[in-house]
C-alpha cells in the first residue's frame, strides 16, 4: 500500500531537485492532501535535503551504477528513514518499494529493495567516517562561509524550533520559553495555527534573528516609517507595535495579499502600497526606513534546506545589483538625520558588509554602530549585526542575518 507521507516527500524532492522549485511553493501544490500527511511529507523531504550529501555517500557503495533521479529520490527517502528518523527497517523498505511501483518505477523495485536492505543491515555504521557537515554543504557555500563553515553546517543538521513574536500584552503559548531577545521559542513540529491565540492575532511566526533589524531601527510613536519589501509582514508588525505610522511597500502581487492578510489578523493599522520600492517615493521625507532586501536567503537554510540546492553563485551577483538599487532608493526617502536599517537573511559577505561599504562610498550616509547587550557576540567590530545558525546552540540556534544601521547626513 502506498504511504502518503513518502509519496508527498517524493513529490517535494522532485520539485526542488529536478525542477528547481522552492519547497514551500511545491508544498502549496499538495493542498488537497490530508494536513497530517502533508506536514509529515514536508518534514521528511526537509530531512532528506538537510542531509542530502550524507545520504548519497551512504548509498554509493551499494550502487553499481547511478540510478535514474526518481529512483535515487526513493532511495534517499528510505535511507533517511532508516538512519535519521528511526523508521523500522521493514517499514522503510516496504514503503520505498511500494513508492517505486506507484511511481511507474516497478523495474527498479528490486534494486530499491536490495539496496535498502543492505543499508538497514549496515545500520549506524554506514555513517561512520563520513564528514556530514562538509558533505551536506555545497562547495561554493562552504568556501564563502570561511572559518565559520563547519559550525554553520553542524547547525543546519537540526530542524529549527518554532519562534514567535508576541503582541504586546498577549499571553504566550503554554509550551516554550522566552529568549533574551524577547522571542517566544516553541519546539519544532508544532502547527502554529493550532496554538491558542493565533486566530486572535496574539503572535506571529518570526525567527529570533529576524526580529532584530526592526528592533535596531528603534522607531517611536508618531514617526513616519517605510518598510520596504515588507511581505510577509513580521517586521512590519514589529514597527507598527511601536506606535509609528508605517507604510509597507511590496511589489509582488501574491506576497502583498499575504502581507495584507497577516496584518489584518494582527489588527495593526498599516498603510500598504503595491509598488516597486526602487521607484516609489513618499510625499514627504521619512524619519526611518527598514530595508530587509531580497537576498540569497542562505541564512535560512536550517528552516529552508532547499535554499542550498536552489541558489547559485550567479544568483548572488544579480541580487547584489538589486540591493544597491534599493539602498539608493531608501536613502532618497529619508530626511537629514533619518535612520536606515539595511538587513539581509544571507550569510554571503557580498550581500552584507560589502553592500554597506559600497553604500557609504557613494551615498550621504554614515554608519551608526549598534549595541546588543543580550547578544553581544553578534555585534561586529564596526558595530553591525551578524548572526549565524551557530549562535545560541544551547537554545536551538537562530537564522543567519546581517544588519547595519545608517544615518542620512
Amino acid at each position: 500500500m502506498l504511504d502518503a507521507t513518502r509519496d508527498a516527500a517524493f513529490t517535494l524532492l522532485d520539485a526542488v531537485l529536478d525542477h528547481r522549485r522552492p519547497l514551500d511553493e511545491a508544498l502549496d501544490g499538495l493542498s488537497g492532501m490530508e494536513p497530517r500527511d502533508r506536514a509529515a511529507g514536508h518534514r521528511l523531504a526537509a530531512a532528506v535535503l538537510r542531509r542530502l550529501g550524507t545520504l548519497d555517500a551512504v548509498l554509493e557503495p551499494f550502487l553499481k551504477k547511478a540510478p535514474p533521479d526518481p529512483v535515487r529520490h526513493i532511495l534517499r527517502i528510505g535511507t533517511a528513514g532508516l538512519l535519521l528518523l528511526d523508521t523500522p527497517a521493514h517499514a522503510a523498505v516496504a514503503t520505498a518499494v511500494a513508492l517505486a511501483r506507484a511511481r511507474g518505477l516497478a523495474p527498479f523495485a528490486g534494486l530499491v529493495n536490495a539496496v535498502l536492505r543492505r543499508v538497514a543491515e549496515a545500520g549506524s555504521a554506514a555513517l561512520e567516517g563520513l564528514d556530514g557537515p562538509r558533505l551536506d554543504t555545497p562547495a561554493w557555500l562552504w568556501t564563502a562561509w570561511g572559518r565559520d563553515a563547519r559550525d554553520i553546517a553542524l547547525a543546519h543538521q537540526h530542524e529549527a524550533p518554532l519562534d514567535l513574536t508576541m503582541r504586546n500584552g498577549a499571553e504566550p503559548p503554554p509550551t516554550g520559553e522566552r529568549l533574551p531577545s524577547g522571542t517566544w521559542r516553541c519546539p519544532s513540529g508544532i502547527r502554529v495555527a493550532d496554538l491558542p491565540g493565533f486566530a486572535d492575532g496574539a503572535f506571529w511566526v518570526q525567527d529570533a534573528a529576524a526580529s532584530l533589524p526592526a528592533t535596531l531601527l528603534a522607531t517611536t510613536p508618531g514617526e513616519r516609517v517605510a518598510d520596504l519589501c515588507a511581505a510577509p509582514g513580521g517586521k512590519t508588525a514589529q514597527l507598527a507595535a511601536t506606535g509609528a505610522h508605517i507604510i509597507a511597500i511590496e511589489r509582488d502581487p501574491a506576497r502583498i495579499v499575504r502581507l495584507t492578510e497577516n496584518l489584518a489578523r494582527l489588527r495593526y493599522p498599516v498603510e500598504t502600497i503595491a509598488a516597486d520600492a526602487c521607484l516609489w517615493r513618499p510625499a514627504a521625507p521619512l524619519d526611518a526606513v527598514l530595508l530587509d532586501a531580497p537576498c540569497s536567503a542562505t541564512g535560512t537554510i536550517r528552516r529552508h534546506p532547499d535554499v542550498a540546492y536552489l541558489k547559485r553563485p550567479r544568483d548572488v551577483v544579480n541580487l547584489v545589483a538589486q540591493q544597491d538599487r534599493l539602498l539608493d532608493a531608501a536613502c532618497a526617502m529619508l530626511r537629514p538625520g533619518g535612520r536606515l536599517v539595511y538587513a539581509v537573511c544571507s550569510l554571503q559577505p557580498e550581500e552584507g558588509p560589502a553592500r554597506v561599504a559600497a553604500a557609504l562610498g557613494r551615498l550621504p550616509l554614515r554608519l551608526d554602530p549598534i549595541t546588543l547587550p543580550f547578544l553581544s557576540e553578534a555585534v561586529t567590530a564596526d558595530g553591525c549585526l551578524r548572526t549565524t545558525p551557530a549562535l545560541w546552540p544551547e537554545r536551538g540556534g537562530m537564522d543567519g542575518f546581517f544588519a547595519a544601521r545608517l544615518i542620512r547626513d
